[in-house]
């Protein structure tokens, strides 16, 4: 199914995550952050670091399945 997903699709949604929500600190980041401080503990941070994340990984693992 992830064949069928064009990659300019999977991009520009990996981008929208990433910056979202676009007035604050971007969640991604903050999570990134949050996770290399050692902070990362309660579950709705983690699920919100892999909601966010997900596009980049469905990129990623697109990219490997295609090779």
């Amino acid at each position: 199914m992830l064949k069928t997903v064009p990659y300019t699709l999977l991009i520009g949604l990996a981008v929208v995550m990433a910056l979202a929500p676009f007035t604050q600190k971007p969640h991604l980041i903050e999570k990134v952050q949050m996770l290399l401080a050692g902070e990362l503990k309660r579950p709705l941070d983690i699920f919100d670091l892999f909601f966010h994340s997900a596009p980049l990984f469905a990129i990623i693992l697109k990219w490997v399945t295609n090779r």
